[in-house]
């Protein structure tokens, strides 16, 4: 099993910052990949970004491509998402997920967290 809590989330103006945390208990981050998604109000969750266990392969959405960033620290059992140049359709509740495999599906996940909500004002 493992246990998901994500941090960060907030209030912030359009072309501004937020970096978001992905804290794991139970059982080591460090043989899964883990991928951000979000879901804004009224529309499916969608993929974000992923980043392999090694953290040497990332992906993300064209959407969010130049603008995020992905990262993991496997000794403090956390996965980060910078994000930068925020816009108001990044609005959304924003989750991660671990993966023994890799991918942009939800489907390709095993364990998820609660979300923390991101919300950016015009």
């Amino acid at each position: 099993q493992v246990q998901l809590v994500e941090s960060g989330g907030g209030l912030v103006q359009a072309g501004g910052s937020l970096r978001l945390s992905c804290a794991a208990s139970g059982r080591t981050l460090r043989w899964y990949g883990t991928g951000w998604f979000r879901q804004a109000p009224g529309k499916e969750r969608e993929f974000v970004a992923v980043i392999s266990w090694s953290g040497g392969s990332t992906t993300y959405a064209d959407s969010v491509k130049g603008r995020f960033t992905i990262a993991r620290d496997n000794a403090k059992n956390t996965v980060y998402l910078q994000m930068n140049s925020l816009k108001p359709e990044d609005t959304a509740v924003y989750y991660c997920a671990v993966s023994t495999g890799w991918g942009r599906r939800t489907d390709d996940y095993n364990y998820w967290g609660q979300g923390t909500q991101v919300t950016v004002s015009s």
